[in-house]
């Protein structure tokens, strides 16, 4: 199982709303990622969500990414499980950049989907690409539509799939993730008690119960680690 964070996605350049630039038109972002400032103005929340969907769109996969979806279509989904905890869908751009289709779990949503705001597990999403339409609404219930993006206080997605991948896996590597976010913190605690051998690829590392962590950006980190993994080779670390 591979669960990776922000720093997969650094090298594309893919803007961030956490840290000290974490602000967006005078209001700090992470007070815009919650069902209540949805509520409270949907029109704000939207703006801020369609110029970070409008970032994404100008940056491009890195060999990180590519590498992960090399990884999963040379062992199958069967064998790789890719967590993500990013929203930008870079790995599923990676996959069709190389004319394949990956199988990503994206615990947090995804930038380029909407779904209904008051139901947003049942009701269909529906792709989007640039700004959002205002008056877009759910063709079930006739609700607006908002961003399919696990807000703070929500609960993640696939979260049965993961559990099931952790209490399975032979060797969980966490990509670029900073260890502070639950439940994603916990994962590799969860997968050290199931017997997994435990790896960090992160030039800051997270101080977490890993076996062993590379310095090292992904984009650099993973290609290599991939062509040992595919070329029958245990990671010499």
């Amino acid at each position: 199982m591979i669960l990776s964070g922000a720093g997969l996605s650094a090298a594309s350049g893919v803007p961030t709303f956490r840290g000290p630039g974490g602000w967006w038109r005078g209001h700090r972002a992470t007070e815009l990622a919650t069902p209540e400032a949805w509520f409270a103005d949907r029109d704000l929340v939207r703006a801020f969500y369609d110029t970070r969907r409008l970032g994404v769109v100008e940056v491009a996969p890195n060999p990180g990414h590519h590498a992960l979806v090399a990884l999963q279509e040379a062992w199958g989904a069967d064998r790789v499980t890719l967590v993500t905890q990013n929203v930008d869908g870079l790995l599923g751009r990676a996959a069709v950049d190389a004319g394949l289709r990956a199988e990503v779990l994206e615990m947090h949503g995804a930038l380029g989907r909407l779904c209904c705001e008051r139901d947003r597990h049942r009701h269909p999403v529906v792709a989007v690409q640039g700004a959002q339409d205002p008056t877009a609404t759910c063709t079930r219930c006739g609700a607006p539509l908002r961003p399919d993006i696990v807000w703070f206080g929500e609960v993640p997605m696939h979260l049965d799939e993961i559990g099931q991948a952790l209490s399975r896996c032979a060797v969980f590597l966490s990509v670029g993730t900073s260890g502070v976010v639950y439940p994603a913190a916990g994962f590799v605690d969860l997968a050290r008690r199931a017997g997994a051998r435990c790896l960090e690829i992160n030039p800051e590392p997270s101080g977490g119960a890993f076996h062993a962590t590379r310095r090292e950006g992904a984009e650099r980190a993973l290609p290599a680690l991939v062509a040992a993994w595919t070329r029958g080779h245990a990671p010499a670390w």
